[in-house]
């Protein structure tokens, strides 16, 4: 399984057995040195920074929903359970300004 950018997945993040949707934001690999991919989480907790991206409305959501971009980790590609949906690139493009603005890249 090779998640590509932009892509929502379901994933176990192993914090109590619980599983929350994340939006996968490392390059496609084919061939990766390892087995993982960074991810941010999406979350319905609004803090109103510049840390964070306002989501369209999903429809595997019940809840207006964000991505805080404080949030950036990694995960082994094996704790991904499932594929939920992908970003359209307008949405990315925004994900991107603002990954660039917090790691002031």
């Amino acid at each position: 399984m090779n998640p590509y950018p932009g892509e929502i997945w379901l994933a176990d993040l192993g914090l109590v057995a619980k599983t929350r949707p994340v939006l996968v934001i490392s390059r496609y690999d084919p061939d990766p040195p390892l087995s993982l991919i960074i991810y941010i989480p999406l979350t319905t907790k609004y803090k109103e920074s510049f840390y964070e991206v306002t989501l369209p409305k999903l429809n595997f959501l019940n809840q207006d929903s964000y991505v805080n971009v404080q949030g950036i980790g990694s995960i082994e590609k094996i704790r991904l359970i499932r594929k939920l949906s992908k970003f359209p690139e307008n949405v990315m493009t925004e994900i991107k300004n603002t990954i660039t603005f917090v790691l002031d890249l």
